[in-house]
Order: structure tokens, then C-alpha cells, then sequence
């Protein structure tokens, strides 16, 4: 009998599948998994190496660069972004660049080396930036003093290029990898000044992304490919009300079954345990635990829909107060002036990251070693100390590259679920959660409604703007302890209380209303549902002054130059005011987001049957200065994408406390024969700024999307997602 091997790698799979007469083809550049080669895939052991010049950066005997990234990557690009950062000002060869993930452990014994190393809110290159080019400065100038002190001159007489330390007069020169003990062993009396954007000379160019080729060869490691010895595997399920507990459950059905160990009680979860997870997954499918849902099991999305417009009319905590609203209201109304009013409202939105959750837990004793992909390491580790008992010098978080992350990765539940079934079976557990517990056990983005209200003087423009917001509290949710007690959080109100428009007087009101349905980040947080209700009701403002949307927008931003450069570029690449067809539309909008400015231009057109398709988006952004721009370009599209699925499709409606869209079946996502022509575009204002671009792409995707479903059908949609819009058709 032949014995099939089904334990079949990515990379085993790659070079098969490329290499395989008439079966199935895939276009990959082989070539390229050689170079893959000279770069070292993310490594998760000691936490120095020889030759290391600092914390960031080390150089190998062969004349390889390892850098350390204290960002992690989820296909955002950080593990290129950010070595090159340091490359700019290390003057190295970048063809030698390797790079590794920072180490939790070791920026918490050395007192936060790497900062905060949070994957979120655009922090990479907007928070890292001057780190990253002070640790490759420093080392190079320890490279410099080095060589001088070799040749016995003066450390002005050198300079340093491409791997290589140079003595000016006499042409004499020695690489980095001879000149690296002796550089880590220097002590400079003061750190060197970085560059300034004028001199970067990598910085700004489109470098191939580093990942690519071990994601292309399989190399790559997800925490959903760990394998260790002894390894068993848990399935679980959670209670389907979020905040419910179980009761009971019977393992009598399970009994017997091949390969099955047992089952693991938690308060609010039953996980099977068994040698395969297929059999893991297929056991508990049999089981009936009872669970104790309490008052939540009696809620519907009706309910809480009704709750949140309720909300506006009671009492609310200021946000932002300027001037006197309620005069300048009363005296338009008696001057017979317009006053514009909407009430608009957004759903929960799930992340729906391609890699489910999954977590690998092994106890070594009083150690403990965690295999997760994980936003935020540092607090990872401080949660799995908490929940093992450990301290957090006696456990190692091993970070693996993210299958998608959008805020998500942050709190890693099942990294404390992994932990507690580990302690308890006693063995190395691989916890994994299937698509519908994914699904129904998220942080979703917040409910929100929001009621706007505005005055419009003789020239059409605003002069008083008053808006009352109800949203979950992302805080209260994550049990933030720091700052759960706040009544008002920035991501409740960013994008309307500290909105570019000028309006000479402005009142913002905010009620945090949260209910059993856990609420986190999602992309660009509180930018995702805030700009599609400002810019669509910028649009209203103007559609009431009889003025053109982007010259309105341009009035009212006249004092920010920064703006007005991204609204003219997509107004010009975007063909704004060309006629289009019967039944075609072009929709506008523009917003801030993570110190980062994004307009984008949406074509679409709507047919007789009221079905939107969409044809063209032109995205700009100002993020001040840009380090690779083919990841900023790939990184707007990206955003532009996972915007117009929540746009479109994005509802989970709520059944007796129940999420009912646990699949993409039923949670729809854009597919690419829907996918509508992105280009991006650079519109960049220098200065100070390094704004965040993970994040931003997704915020004027809504709002653009919806103004121009309006312009193609005089429509004005007011609650996303458009699938539930009734569109009568084209206008």
C-alpha cells in the first residue's frame, strides 16, 4: 500500500505546482526564490548577535545588514519601510539588508528601546522615523571612529558608502563587517544629528519589498504554520452572545472518537483537544453546550439601531464649543436663512482578516513560549503574564507575520484562551478559531449615529455647525483601564470635532453607548464611519447652496494650502466637472487621518435596477514625506479595497444577541471581477509632517463612494452599507 504525505509546505507546493506539466500553472518569477536566499526570514531566537552596533542593527562577518523592525508586518510593508530608514543614514549596501522583528522581551528589559512597537494607527514610519534614522546614524559615525582609529586619522578625514568606511586622502578603505566589533564597542560622547529630507538619498525611492520572496517560497512564517514537537491541537467555541458563560456541556458524543484527547471547560468557551484539528473541529461540531446568554440573548439590531438614534436627543458631553450656535440658529431661522439638517448612521463592521485566530501555547516549566501573530508584542506579553501567572522575563513571544491584521491583532483573545487550555492539557496546544467563531467573536468597528445640523449665511457658506454623536467606546470595550473613565475618546469625534472646514462656530456633543457586542479598532477607527458622515453632508451643505462639492470644499479649506493640493489633484486626475453618461456619477471627498491628508474621486454608475457598480477611484495623499512609494501606492489601494467591501456589503445585523454573517457567503467581501480601476497619486507638502498611511486610504472611500451614488442618481444615501440602499435607479 502507498503512503501518501498530505503535510504538503507552501514552499513545497510553489515549486510543484510551477514546475507540473498540464496541471495547475502559477506565474511566479522563480528566479527570485534564489535571491529570497540572501534574506533572512523573521527569526525568533537570541535576542543579540556578534557584531551588533545597537539594538537596531547588527553586521554579520559575511558583510550582511541585520535590522531589526519594531513594527511588524501584516502586508503593509513595514519590514521594508523601516529598514530603510535606518539604511539611509547607515550607508549601506542595501542588497545586504536582512531583516528581523524586534524583541518584545528585550525592549522590556532594556527599558523600551524599540518604543511602544504597536502596529496600529499608522504608528511605523510616523512615530519611528527619527529612531530609525538615529540608530542608522549613530552607527555609522561608530563605524567611522572605528576606521580612524585603525589608520590613526582624524574621523573627519573619512566617510562612509555603500558597506564600506573610506580615508579620503590616501583612498584606503575597509568594510563594515571588519570594522563592526571594534565600532560596538565605542561610546560616542553625543549622538549625530540626522539627516534632513533634502539629503535623504534612499529614502523616497520604490525598493522591491523584502517579504515578497518569502511569501512567493513559502518561507514565510505565519503563526497559523507553527508546528512544534508534541504539539496537539484545540478547536473551541465560544459562546455565541459575547459576554455569555457556559453552563454545561457533555463530552458523551466526543467519547471514543479516533484521535480525540478530551475537552477544556473555560467560563465562557468549550475547546476539544485532539492529535489533528480537522478532528478537533469535527468533535465539537457534536457537542450542545448550554450556555447562559442572560439579557443580551434578547437583542436584535433593531433594538440597538433605535437605541443610538435615542441617544441624540438626550443629554450629551461636549466635545468642542466655539462661539455662540444657538444664537447664530435663531437668528437665520428669523432671517428666513437655510438650515440643513441629516441624521446619519453606520453599522458594526467586522475585520474579517484572512488568517483566522490562532495561537500556539507551550509551558516549559515556569517558562512559557507564545507562537502568535500580534499587533501589539508588548502588550501581548504583558496579557499572557497576566493570564499564565508568569513573569513577563519567562516568556517569549515569537511574532509571526500577520494574514491581515486592520486592528484586529491587537487584543489576542485567543492567545489567553491558547494559554489557559495549555496549562490545563499540559502539553503544547495549537488553538485555532474556525471563519464563523472569527466572525462572531470580533471587535467590531462601533455602532455609531450621528445627527448633523447646519446654518448657511447669504453666501451659501456655513456659519454655525452643531453635531450630536453616539458610539460605542472602543475603551470601555477593551477594558482600557486608563481611560474607560473618559466621556469622550478621540476616535468617537475625530474627523467632525476637529474638522479642517472653517466654521466660525462649531459645537460637537458625544454620548458613548456600548452594549454587549465588543468593539475595537478597525481601519482608520473612527475616520472609518466620521468621514463618510462629514463629507457626505459637506455634500449636502453644498447641493443647499446651489455650489459645485469641490469648489465648495476649496472655499472652505482656503486656508490650508495642504489641503487644497490634494483636493486639486484628484479634482484634475479625477476629471472632475467632464460630463459623464446617463446614470454615471462622480463623488468627491477629503479628510485628515493620521496626520495624513486623503481625497479620493469615486466614478460609479447605478442601472435601472438601482445595482451601483463601481469604475474608478482617484485617490491623492499629502503624508508630508513618503520613504518607499510603491508601498504607499499599494498601501492606498489597499485601503481603497477594504473600504469599498464595508461600503457595499459591510452589515452584521444582530439575532437574539447573535452575530448572523459568519462567513464571506454571507459577509461579502470585493471580489476582483467588481474591483474598480485605484490610482494614486503624491501630493505631497514636505515640512514637518510624516503622516500615517496604513490607515487613511479607507476613510474617503465611503463618503466619495456615496456622493457619487447621489450625483448618478439624486439619491442621497445616509446609512451604509449601499446594498441595503433602494436606489430607484439613474437620475
Amino acid at each position: 500500500m502507498s503512503v501518501i504525505n498530505t503535510q504538503i509546505s507552501r514552499r513545497q507546493f510553489v515549486v510543484a505546482t510551477a514546475s507540473a506539466a498540464g496541471g495547475l500553472a502559477i506565474s511566479v518569477a522563480l528566479g527570485d526564490m534564489a535571491d529570497a536566499a540572501t534574506i533572512r526570514p523573521q527569526t525568533f531566537g537570541p535576542d543579540t548577535v556578534p557584531n551588533e552596533i545597537n539594538a537596531f542593527l547588527a553586521i554579520e562577518p559575511d558583510g550582511s545588514i541585520l535590522i531589526r523592525s519594531p513594527h511588524n508586518e501584516m502586508g503593509q510593508g513595514a519590514i521594508t519601510a523601516l529598514p530603510m530608514i535606518v539604511a539611509e543614514e547607515l550607508e549601506c549596501d542595501w542588497s545586504k539588508v536582512k531583516v528581523e522583528y524586534a524583541s518584545p522581551t528585550r525592549n522590556l528589559r532594556e527599558n523600551n528601546v524599540y518604543g511602544d512597537m504597536v502596529t496600529a494607527g499608522s504608528r511605523g514610519v510616523r512615530m519611528s522615523w527619527q529612531m530609525l534614522l538615529q540608530a542608522g546614524a549613530s552607527a555609522r559615525e561608530r563605524l567611522i571612529l572605528a576606521a580612524a582609529q585603525k589608520w590613526n586619522v582624524a574621523a573627519s578625514d573619512c566617510v562612509a558608502a555603500n558597506s564600506k568606511v573610506t580615508h579620503k586622502a590616501t583612498g584606503r578603505s575597509l568594510d563594515y563587517a571588519a570594522l563592526a566589533n571594534d565600532a560596538a564597542k565605542i561610546k560616542l560622547d553625543k549622538e549625530p544629528a540626522i539627516r534632513t529630507p533634502d539629503k535623504f538619498k534612499l529614502i523616497g525611492k520604490s525598493v522591491a519589498r523584502l517579504d515578497t520572496p518569502h511569501k512567493i517560497n513559502g518561507a514565510a512564517k505565519f503563526a497559523i504554520d507553527t508546528r512544534i514537537p508534541g504539539m496537539v491541537y484545540a478547536a473551541i467555541s465560544a459562546c455565541p452572545v459575547p459576554g455569555g458563560k457556559l453552563k454545561s456541556v457533555d463530552d458523551a458524543p466526543i467519547k471514543g472518537r479516533r484521535g480525540v484527547e478530551r475537552i477544556v471547560k473555560l467560563d465562557d468557551a468549550v475547546a476539544v483537544i485532539a492529535d489533528r484539528y480537522w478532528r478537533a473541529k469535527e468533535a465539537l461540531a457534536l457537542l450542545e453546550p448550554v450556555w447562559d446568554t442572560g439579557e443580551a440573548g434578547k437583542t436584535d439590531s433593531a433594538q440597538f439601531a433605535k437605541m443610538y438614534r435615542d441617544s441624540l436627543d438626550g443629554p450629551l458631553v461636549n466635545a468642542k464649543s466655539d462661539g455662540n450656535v444657538d444664537d447664530v440658529f435663531a437668528k437665520t431661522v428669523a432671517a428666513g436663512g437655510k438650515i440643513v439638517e441629516s441624521l446619519y448612521e453606520a453599522p458594526h463592521a467586522a475585520h474579517a482578516q484572512m488568517e483566522p485566530l490562532n495561537c500556539t501555547a507551550r509551558f516549559d516549566g515556569d517558562k512559557l513560549e507564545i507562537w502568535v501573530g500580534t499587533q501589539s508584542p508588548m502588550n501581548a506579553l504583558r496579557s499572557a503574564a497576566a493570564t499564565s501567572g508568569l513573569k513577563p522575563e519567562n516568556i517569549t513571544i515569537n511574532n509571526c507575520f500577520l494574514g491581515g491584521g486592520f486592528g484586529r491583532r491587537g487584543n489576542n483573545d485567543e492567545m489567553r484562551q491558547a494559554i489557559r487550555v495549555a496549562k490545563e492539557v499540559g502539553k503544547p496546544v495549537k488553538l485555532l478559531w474556525t471563519r464563523e467563531e472569527d466572525m462572531m467573536h470580533d471587535r467590531f468597528r462601533p455602532q455609531a449615529a450621528v445627527k448633523l445640523k447646519t446654518a448657511l449665511g447669504a453666501d451659501g457658506l456655513p456659519v454655525a455647525f452643531d453635531a450630536r454623536i453616539a458610539v460605542g467606546s472602543i475603551h470601555r470595550s477593551s477594558g482600557n483601564p486608563a481611560a474607560a473613565s473618559s466621556e469622550v475618546e478621540p476616535q468617537a469625534v475625530e474627523g467632525i470635532a476637529n474638522t479642517n472646514y472653517k466654521i466660525p462656530n462649531m459645537r460637537v456633543g458625544c454620548v458613548l453607548k456600548n452594549t454587549h457586542m465588543p468593539v475595537g479598532f478597525w481601519r482608520s477607527v473612527g475616520s472609518s464611519q466620521n468621514a463618510f458622515f462629514m463629507e457626505s453632508y459637506v455634500d449636502e451643505l453644498a447641493q443647499a447652496a446651489g455650489q459645485d462639492p469641490y469648489k465648495f470644499r476649496r472655499t472652505l479649506l482656503a486656508h490650508r494650502p495642504d489641503f487644497l493640493g490634494v483636493l486639486d489633484k484628484i479634482a484634475e486626475k479625477g476629471d472632475w466637472g467632464k460630463p459623464l453618461p446617463k446614470g454615471h456619477g462622480r463623488g468627491i471627498a477629503v479628510h485628515e487621518c493620521y496626520g495624513s491628508i486623503i481625497g479620493q474621486v469615486s466614478e460609479v454608475s447605478v442601472n435601472g435596477k438601482g445595482e451601483v457598480r463601481v469604475h474608478r477611484i482617484v485617490a491623492a495623499v499629502d503624508c508630508g514625506h513618503v520613504v518607499n512609494p510603491s508601498i504607499v501606492e499599494a498601501q492606498i489601494q489597499s485601503g481603497v479595497i477594504y473600504g469599498l467591501s464595508a461600503a457595499l456589503y459591510g452589515d452584521l445585523t444582530i439575532k437574539n444577541g447573535v452575530i448572523q454573517e459568519n462567513n464571506f457567503d454571507q459577509y461579502e467581501m470585493v471580489r476582483l471581477a467588481d474591483a474598480p480601476k485605484i490610482e494614486v497619486y503624491l501630493a505631497l507638502s514636505g515640512g514637518k509632517k510624516w503622516g500615517g498611511i496604513g490607515e487613511p486610504g479607507t476613510a474617503a472611500t465611503a463618503p466619495s463612494l456615496a456622493n457619487a451614488v447621489f450625483a448618478a442618481t439624486g439619491t442621497r444615501v445616509r446609512n451604509m452599507p449601499l446594498k441595503n440602499a433602494k436606489l430607484a435607479g439613474a437620475a
